[in-house]
């Protein structure tokens, strides 16, 4: 039996982003996509490492239930807002024409002709600037992991980026942190075992077989996940000094 075709992760983002940045998310990546970024985006990468730099994860991030769109995914997106960035989607508008051709015996001389539109509404990105298209996926159900990759590949097929971001979340870690910090707010231990518990929720290990298996086509994805290392609340600051 031969074996299963798999997209193998690369590791530009090592030489492309600083250690600062290195140090507080994890990264994963398909077909040297934060070197390709780089290379054809520079100025939106480095817009890109601004805002992960500039991102604190708050312990209410933790502690809070979030909405459809939590006072996390806010902040981050109105980052990006402020710089320019902005939802798009593609929508892609096809005419069908049926061409009949005379059949001169019978006395015809005309072609007929018939078309039909038809219309296919693309999914949204989140930010979209440059040649770039960027999702945050902190919290929501894992299909939207699906949608998301399947945007990137027809944006990508249709020439429009040069490669995808998508920042997510890992899970252990967080859950662990965001348990403590639940049960340290007065919230009952078995009640705040309950952050980030699903185990069908968006994080970086439900997002990494679908790279690997090849899903976003030929586009460059980076995946970054924010975790417990990107926590930098008052109460940790504060311990440090």
């Amino acid at each position: 039996m031969g074996r299963l075709w798999r997209m193998d992760l690369t590791t530009s983002y090592e030489s492309v982003f600083a250690s600062r940045t290195l140090a507080r998310y994890q990264f994963r990546e398909v077909r040297n996509a934060a070197a390709i970024l780089k290379a054809t985006n520079p100025r939106e990468t480095c817009m890109i490492e601004g805002v992960l730099n500039d991102f604190k994860l708050l312990s209410s991030d933790l502690i809070d239930a979030g909405g459809s769109e939590s006072a996390l995914a806010k902040r981050i997106n109105g980052s990006f807002r402020t710089m320019g960035w902005r939802e798009a989607r593609v929508d892609t508008d096809i005419e069908l024409k049926l061409r009949i051709f005379p059949y001169r015996p019978a006395g015809e001389r005309a072609v007929t002709e018939s078309s039909t539109l038809v219309s296919n509404e693309g999914y949204k990105v989140d930010n979209f600037t440059g040649r770039i298209a960027l999702d945050l996926e902190w919290n929501a159900k894992d299909g939207n992991l699906d949608r998301d990759i399947g945007a990137y590949r027809a944006l990508y097929d249709a020439g429009l980026i040069d490669a995808a971001v998508l920042i997510t979340r890992t899970q252990a870690d967080l859950r662990e942190l965001g348990t403590r910090l639940r049960i340290e707010a007065g919230i009952e231990p078995e009640e705040a075992r309950k952050v980030l518990a699903t185990s069908t929720t968006t994080n970086i290990d439900k997002l990494l077989p679908r790279m690997t298996r090849g899903d976003g086509g030929g586009c460059p994805i980076l995946a970054v996940a924010i975790c417990a290392e990107t926590w930098e609340d008052s109460e940790r600051s504060n311990s440090q000094i």
